[in-house]
């Protein structure tokens, strides 16, 4: 089922592409939007993690520089009888989260510095258990996929209000055709959160309740996520819109209402099925199959690499 929703969203987005390839250059336009489609699909099928992370300026951590998030990592894939992925932080005063990759086997989990400074221990387990479950879900591929072609739907469009296009009897539509191609890049984020049911959230949330061992932890992870993300901006983020879909917590300001066009279930709603979740199974966490082992002690959060934040790494529970 997995595969024919992904194929079907490829179609879908193709399809679109080469609309805005003709609405711009007519024929040859739609030819040529058609090739450039086929080969982004390809790429973006190997390498669209790859990408994503490189938009977030993400740097991988592993268990000498990151031990305790590396450790809460691997206990919670361990948990999840899935492959370890790829771990990486990027910098970010936002608290946030997401997932990429093709398949498990190929996976990686990200989370912001903003992430590992204001959440404990048990909280970005439960927030790291959520993206695990979207990569055992293989919502990754979906959302990494669909970020690069509403990405490259937006290019086309500012193109056309750039540089116009055919006016000629092989572009029918004329003006018209360019006013909605202009109008298809600001909406096509929007097509991107229409495209991927907002259901695979509540999905994730109920499997990564599991894989860490008490909806608590998430629910109340996402409370402090929402809550930080209303007045913390996330520039890189704000530059690349159409991968808001991707995060745990929509990461882009002014996006709070669980609306057709929303990318993300309101959170109080995620909140409110979790805890039922946790009083149906009275859940209790058990420390000794924990997925979390949290010390205390301050520790120095990860260097990501884009500068230090003053002239001493801020101070958390990471190494």
């Amino acid at each position: 089922m997995n595969f024919v929703r992904t194929a079907m969203l490829l179609a879908f987005m193709t399809a679109l592409f080469m609309g805005v390839g003709y609405l711009i250059g007519g024929q040859s336009g739609m030819f040529i939007a058609l090739v450039i489609a086929a080969a982004m699909n390809f790429f973006s099928y190997w390498n669209s993690d790859r990408m994503v992370l490189a938009a977030y300026r993400a740097q991988e951590v592993d268990e000498s520089n990151a031990p305790e998030f590396f450790r809460i990592i691997r206990n919670l894939a361990q948990r999840a009888g899935l492959p370890m992925p790829r771990v990486y932080v990027f910098d970010s005063p936002q608290p946030n989260a997401f997932a990429t990759g093709r398949n498990p086997q190929n996976a990686a989990v990200a989370a912001s510095t903003g992430l590992l400074h204001r959440l404990t221990p048990e909280e970005v387990a439960g927030v790291m258990a959520h993206e695990l479950a979207h990569v055992e879900n293989r919502d990754t591929l979906t959302m990494t996929i669909t970020a690069t072609l509403a990405g490259a739907i937006s290019m086309l469009g500012n193109f056309a209000f750039f540089f116009g296009g055919r006016r000629d009897e092989n572009n029918p539509l004329g003006a018209v055709g360019l006013l909605v191609t202009m109008i298809v890049a600001p909406l096509a984020a929007m097509l991107v959160q229409m495209a991927i049911s907002r259901t695979r959230e509540y999905a994730a949330d109920r499997r990564g309740a599991e894989i860490c061992g008490d909806p608590r932890w998430l629910a109340s992870a996402l409370r402090k996520i929402a809550s930080d993300s209303a007045h913390i901006v996330n520039d890189d983020a704000e530059r690349n819109p159409a991968t808001a879909h991707m995060f745990i917590i929509n990461p882009l300001s002014g996006e709070r209402m669980d609306n057709l066009f929303s990318t993300h279930p309101n959170t109080e709603n995620r909140i409110a099925e979790l805890m039922r979740m946790a009083e149906g199974t009275g859940a209790v966490s058990t420390r000794p199959n924990s997925a979390v082992k949290p010390s205390r002690r301050s520790r120095s959060v990860p260097d990501t690499g884009r500068g230090r934040i003053g002239s001493q790494p801020p101070k958390g529970p990471w190494s």
